[in-house]
């Protein structure tokens, strides 16, 4: 590998491409959007730069590469996609294919071997959702792993530190996931604000019954097309990013339907992807206001046992695997 440094520094200020690590010699990880920099940070912390292409904010299905971003691809070791159906990733795919990049590119075959899996548009002739697939923790590990093995293969020396960085994210992301899971009851429903909020709380076990804007080109429901569904559910989810107008569709549903509502992240940056997955988690369980279930599955490791246990003595969930995470 090369020293880029200075490279990356003059591409980005060209480019307003947020910079998210050190210096150095070390492997160039260049993702689409900033939740999937969010898990590569996360998982491999100092040992590899990360750096995000569509700014936040930005229309993710508009946006498209800049020169100063191609020449960046070209210097990247790794390039990380959300699958390759953003116009982005196609350009991306066209330009390795015509070996104007040559770097390791990760797309949703990649993602597959390692475990990832698509849900399901019940509400929208039950097609594929691509939409926030990050949010989903065995996703986030899917894709944490198809990296880990795309680093291995650019910097082999470096392959024991990488696989013991994807191990120690793997086991804090399972603690979060068995301890949240433990809190919900069998057989809970909701009604999303946008297909993307569905893989915040399936892997709950809470499944999406009815989303409020069904897909990408198809208008928004009426609220009152959908209150008679949201009264069978337990919850109404929405995104803090999402567009006012969607917003205020959630909370008028939840007023006329008697639900509560859980905001949950789904666009962020410069922060770690275990603690957004708390928070997000964290606003389902309060929304749901469930009691714990009266038998715990079986806790695979004492740390996890005690996540657990401290949860349902009433620790803040949030606070409760914040402090043991980071130990």
């Amino acid at each position: 590998m090369r020293t880029r440094t200075l490279l990356i520094v003059l591409l980005l200020i060209g480019s307003f491409i947020p910079l998210t690590s050190g210096a150095g010699e070390k492997p160039l990880v260049v993702t689409s959007i900033a939740p999937l920099a969010a898990i590569v940070q996360d998982a491999f912390g100092d040992s590899v730069e990360v750096v995000y292409i569509i700014p936040l904010g930005a229309d993710p299905h508009e946006y498209q590469l800049t020169a100063s971003q191609i020449e960046l691809l070209r210097q990247a070791d790794v390039i990380v996609t959300t699958g390759g159906h953003l116009p982005v990733e196609k350009k991306i795919a066209e330009l390795k294919e015509e070996g104007t990049i040559t770097s390791e590119v990760l797309f949703i075959d990649d993602y597959k071997a390692e475990g990832f899996r698509y849900l399901s548009e019940y509400w929208y002739n039950s097609k594929d959702n691509s939409h926030g697939i990050w949010l989903d923790p065995h996703n986030a590990m899917a894709i944490a792993q198809a990296t880990e093995k795309a680093l291995e293969k650019t910097d082999p020396y470096n392959a024991e530190l990488y696989r013991k960085e994807f191990k120690s994210f793997r086991e804090r992301v399972g603690i979060i996931v068995e301890a949240y899971k433990a809190l919900v009851m069998e057989n809970r429903t909701a009604v999303i604000q946008m297909p993307s909020n569905q893989y915040a709380i399936e892997w709950l076990g809470i499944k999406a019954v009815a989303s409020i804007k069904p897909e990408e080109e198809v208008p928004a429901l009426g609220v009152d097309e959908l209150v008679s569904t949201a009264e069978k559910t337990d919850l109404i989810v929405y995104g803090k990013e999402s567009p006012d107008q969607l917003k205020e569709a959630a909370k008028e549903l939840a007023v006329k339907s008697g639900k509560s509502l859980a905001e949950i992240t789904v666009f962020w940056k410069d922060r770690p992807y275990t603690e957004v997955l708390i928070e997000n988690s964290a606003a389902v369980i309060k929304a749901l206001g469930e009691k714990p279930p009266e038998k715990l599955a079986e806790a695979r490791t004492d740390v996890t046992r005690y996540v657990v246990v401290s949860i349902i003595v009433g620790l803040v969930l949030g606070t409760a695997l914040g402090v043991i995470l980071k130990k």
